[in-house]
């Protein structure tokens, strides 16, 4: 299998190390940037023509949405897998809505995300099992 270049898009620094360290635990994995916006999550999707992002929702200057949209413009074989603390059916939906490929729960990221990865690589979707896409009716 050959080495799966990853960018993580996350403002909040410690959890950026804490996605890291998880990480490295995943073999062929390599984080190959760090973004702490939106609008830089996009640049360095065109630039770098990672394999995954893994993108929050509430980032500065362009949300988490907002910037899949343009890294699906961009970069459109790059994956996209939300990690985020909004667990709005509506919000999850229109995540998956956009193109995403996964949507984890931050408070699931020990748990999920090496799993979430390979089921995504696997051309497979994951959504955190906590979650509901459906909207209530």
């Amino acid at each position: 299998m050959s080495i799966v270049r990853i960018v993580i898009a996350e403002d909040f620094a410690a959890f950026r190390r804490a996605i890291c360290s998880i990480l490295e635990k995943g073999e062929d994995l390599e984080v190959v940037c760090e973004v702490g916006d939106g609008r830089d999550a996009v640049q360095k999707s065109e630039e770098l023509k990672p394999e995954l992002i893994l993108l929050d929702i509430g980032l500065p200057t362009l949300n988490g949405l907002r910037a899949a949209r343009e890294i699906r413009r961009v970069a459109p074989e790059t994956k996209i897998i939300f990690v985020s603390q909004e667990s709005s059916p509506d919000v999850v939906q229109e995540a998956l809505a956009l193109g995403a490929n996964g949507y984890i729960a931050k408070a699931r990221i020990g748990s999920d995300l090496l799993i979430a990865i390979d089921e995504v690589l696997q051309g497979r979707r994951f959504v955190s099992s906590n979650l509901k896409t459906d909207r209530p009716s």
